[in-house]
Order: structure tokens, then sequence, then C-alpha cells
């Protein structure tokens, strides 16, 4: 058993960073829930959030979820401010852990694959209090900033944060070698008209073949889907 913890950056009184109409707590709220939908088609994963809806909880709180749980690797999720562009991820400044290291290198590989034309940032380091204190390898993603007009414009669209998911949940399946479940779970029945039809545009991946299996992943789970 792999146990996740998927850590909603922000949430409550405190937005993150705002910037053309867009908090940064309603969207990593978005992305970890669907990380967290994503991973539940994997053997062996139990996933545990930091919040699930719009609470504030301190920093220290976050990282102590993780601890209790004895959780096998945290993920925290931002969106990035400050006039850049782009993608960026984060391990602890003073880290020597290999594994810390590796999976970080696993995980940003595949969100860039994931997001597609996108400036990448690198792999950074940090003193941030969630990757300090977290006593298991830990990693916090920057996705995008949401005081640039052009990387907001993405940010404000579902595709582009299934996406963002998605590179999540490849990384993470590809660092753990977790092996799809035989079957989907089962999923209470809608009417087609419930469902939103997700247009999976190719031009916004890195390759065709990311594409086709995120929409084949929404296709599993009954969301109409068609490559565009």
């Amino acid at each position: 058993m792999v146990r996740i913890v998927l850590d909603a950056g922000h949430g409550g009184k405190d937005s993150g960073a705002v910037g053309n109409g867009l908090r940064e707590k309603d969207l990593t709220l978005n992305i970890v829930k669907k990380i967290g939908d994503m991973l539940k088609d994997y053997e062996g994963v139990e996933i545990i959030y930091t919040r699930t809806d719009d609470r504030f909880i301190e920093l220290s709180e976050r990282a102590a979820i993780a601890n209790r749980a004895k959780a096998d690797y945290f993920i925290s999720v931002h969106i990035n401010a400050g006039g850049g562009t782009g993608f960026e991820s984060y391990i602890f400044n003073n880290t020597k852990d290999a594994k810390t290291i590796a999976y970080q290198n696993v995980i940003h590989s595949e969100i860039m694959k994931a997001i597609g034309n996108v400036t990448d940032r690198g792999k950074k380091r940090a003193n941030y209090a969630v990757l300090r204190e977290t006593h298991m390898p830990a990693l916090l993603t920057e996705n995008l900033f949401i005081d640039n007009k052009n990387d907001a414009a993405k940010l404000d669209s579902e595709q582009f944060l299934l996406q963002v998911a998605y590179g999540h949940v490849q990384g993470i399946a590809k660092a753990f070698g977790l092996k799809k479940k035989a079957k989907p779970q089962p999923e209470p029945q809608q009417k087609p008209s419930d469902k939103k039809l997700y247009r999976v545009q190719v031009g916004a991946f890195a390759d065709r073949g990311n594409a086709e299996r995120l929409a084949e992943e929404l296709k599993k789970k009954g969301y109409p889907a068609i490559i565009v």
C-alpha cells in the first residue's frame, strides 16, 4: 500500500495568490481533487487530503497530517505569482534523500509532458515549511502564474487543470510503480446531458500520446471526451 497525502495550498481566510479573476486556493483544490480522483484507478493507493473544502489549515498542521498518517509521499499543489510564467517544482533545500530527488525528477518531467507548451522553470529547492517538517519525501509544485495573463487563461480552463492533474498522477504512478486496476470502480449513473463534454486538444500536450491517454481516462469515468 502506498499512502499519498495531497495538499491543496492555502484555503479559508488565506486565498493565496490572486489575479485575473482567479484565486489560488480555488485552483489548488480543483487540481488536488482531480489528482485524487484519477489515483483511485490505481491498485494499492491510499489517498489522504489535507483539505477537501475551503478551509484554513496551518502549514505545520499540513505536515503533521502527513506525519501522523505515516505517509509514503507528500505533494503540495500551488499556483505561482510575481510576474513570471511557467512551471517549477521544489524539494527541501537541505535534503540528501535519494528518493526525494528521484521522485522530483520523475514527477516534474511527467507534468511538463502533460501541460505542453509551457516554460519549464526547473527543479528547485526551498526551505518551505511543508517540505521541511514532513518526515517523508515531499514535493511542492508551482503550476503557472496567476498574475500572468497568458498563464491565467490556461488556469481558467478545466481541460488545462485536468492536464495539470494528469501530469501529477502520471508522475506519481511512475515514481511508485503503480498499476491500473483491472476494472474501473462503478460510479453513479448520470444522464449524458448531466456530464460535460471534454474536448482534449492535442496541441496543448507535449505529445499526442498524452492527449489520447487523458481522453481514455475521462471516458472510463463516464465523461464524453473527444480529441481535437
